[in-house]
């Protein structure tokens, strides 16, 4: 962000004073459409973050509102910006300035303002002190609705924080342009409250170009994967996928697994279970093909693997004697691109020498559990980061450790960060409906990078589909599976949003409804 700003600074070019301007102007118009009060009570530190209050405070004061400005003098001087905006607030009337030069001066709480917290931005490090701790720790005290700016003060936004920080509690945090890594990992949840990205300007060429491990996937990325279907196309075109699930007692995720694959359009998907999964395949999914194991309690044997273009093993599989040498048998002949899951995770993590024969390109999706079986435990989400990209790495494959913002890494050490999604999604039998949307896409021609990014957002969509009709708490897999249709048909749709408009349409992840903004 810092180069980012500077870029922009330099090439639009605009003055720095005025990109805080814009920054400002952008805060405003949310407040006061979304968080509208008739009285804001705004901390300020010394930097840029507390000049992009200050010129909040103009507006809002402009706009009529009650203002009361309380800036935590730590120093003389602040930054230049900061300066240009504090004596611009002095010339105008009926702002309130307060300094805050000791714990003393902290103001009486007034339940009715808005608390906007501006002391410090993006480049904070380490865990705040002195007198801005002691403002961070007056804010947290108070009941007051908390609106951060930029970022929650005290929150870093590239490295871990100690469990003794002092960092603002947002009820929402109003960001610049990008998401921040800190707001996608779990540890931040509490701090950000709900997020909402900005637009300032920053310079659209220097962001697409510039060099990052860290993605943050959109529905135009999913988009422009989904490739029209030509008017004379046939099965054949779209793959024939296998999928190796379900064994005694758990019939139900070789059932799911199946049809959100049916669901997310391949051409043809055989399910290899013990025979006793049949008959509940013939009348849940007709259209997919059995091939029966010679086990009738587990699957123990593998079919004739030549017929398939993409396989998936290890959804409710279990892990019997029998099941571990069939899987052992799959990662040493399998030929095609292949994705592992539930047991199957499981299975590795009991017989880790086993990993070096995964193919080239294999794909893992774990839930933090079967991660944590697998690689450790963690301390920090940094450093769990850092253990699924080297894994990723050291075996050539792909781990997409599933959650909320789900975490895709690569064979060339990037993240990829999933939007889309919901808590309601947080039952058994969803990741087994990921399984399937995830072969599908690689059954059409979708690469292992392209379908897992493709299938997570496709997959979190269709669960937020299923939460507006259902709620968190009332929807299941099954209805996820049944909306993937139309999350797709959704995604596909926007060809025509986005020449027929001449606004930008984004897709709200967290509801999974188009919005325009004209």
């Amino acid at each position: 962000m810092q180069r980012c700003d500077a870029h922009t600074i330099a090439n639009e070019p605009v003055a720095s004073i005025l990109l805080m301007e814009r920054a400002a102007c952008a805060l405003f118009e949310v407040i006061i459409n979304d968080y509208n009060n008739l009285k804001y009570h705004i901390y300020c530190g010394q930097g840029n973050n507390g000049g992009d209050g200050l010129a909040l405070a103009r507006l809002l004061t402009s706009a009529g509102k009650n203002i009361e400005v309380f800036v935590i003098k730590e120093k003389e001087s602040g930054s230049v910006d900061f300066e240009i905006n504090l004596e611009r607030l002095k010339a105008l009337s009926g702002v309130k300035l307060h300094e805050i030069r000791s714990k003393d001066d902290f103001p009486q709480s007034s339940d009715e303002a808005y608390i906007i917290d501006a002391l410090l931005g993006t480049g904070m490090k380490g865990i705040a002190r002195g007198l801005t701790k002691e403002a961070i720790d007056f804010i947290n005290a108070l009941p007051n609705i908390k609106i951060a700016v930029d970022v929650p003060s005290g929150l870093p936004c590239d490295e871990s924080f100690a469990s003794n920080s002092s960092i603002v509690y947002a009820t929402v945090t109003l960001s610049f342009q990008l998401m921040k890594l800190a707001f996608l990992l779990p540890e931040s949840q509490q701090y950000c409250g709900k997020v909402k990205l900005l637009d300032i300007g920053l310079h659209a060429n220097f962001i697409k170009e510039e060099s990052t491990k860290y993605y943050l996937t959109d529905s135009n990325d999913v988009r422009d994967l989904l490739v029209p279907r030509k008017r004379f196309a046939h099965k054949g075109n779209f793959g024939h996928a296998l999928i190796i699930s379900g064994s005694e007692g758990k019939h139900g995720a070789a059932l799911l697994c199946a049809k959100a694959c049916a669901r997310s359009g391949v051409g043809l998907v055989t399910v290899h279970s013990v025979k006793a999964l049949q008959p509940a395949l013939n009348v849940y999914l007709p259209s997919a093909m059995f091939h029966a194991s010679s086990n009738d309690t587990c699957i123990s044997d593998l079919p004739d693997l030549e017929t398939y273009e993409v396989i998936a093993a290890g959804c409710g599989i279990g892990k019997s004697a029998a099941t571990q040498s069939m899987l052992k048998l799959l990662i040493q002949q399998c030929k095609v691109p292949l994705l592992l899951d539930a047991d199957a995770i499981n299975i590795l993590a009991d017989n880790k020498t086993w990993l070096s024969f995964l193919p080239a390109g294999s794909m893992l999706t774990p839930h933090p559990k079967e991660f944590e079986r697998l690689c450790g435990k963690w301390s920090n989400s940094f450093e769990r980061m850092k253990m699924q990209k080297d894994f990723s790495i050291k075996y050539n494959c792909f781990v997409l450790l599933k959650g909320a913002y789900t975490c895709i890494t690569t064979p060339l050490g990037n993240y990829y960060f999933n939007p889309t999604g919901n808590p309601g999604m947080a039952k058994g039998g969803s990741g087994d409906a990921l399984t399937g949307v995830i072969l599908a896409l690689l059954a059409q021609g979708l690469n292992q990078t392209e379908a897992c990014i493709a299938g997570a957002y496709i997959h979190g969509l269709a669960g937020d589909l299923a939460a507006e009709k259902f709620g968190h708490r009332g929807m299941l897999p099954e209805d996820l599976i049944d909306e993937l249709g139309n999350a797709i048909k959704l995604i596909e749709s926007m060809h025509v949003a986005q020449v027929s408009d001449k606004g930008t349409t984004t897709l709200n992840s967290s509801t999974g409804w188009i919005e325009k903004k004209m």
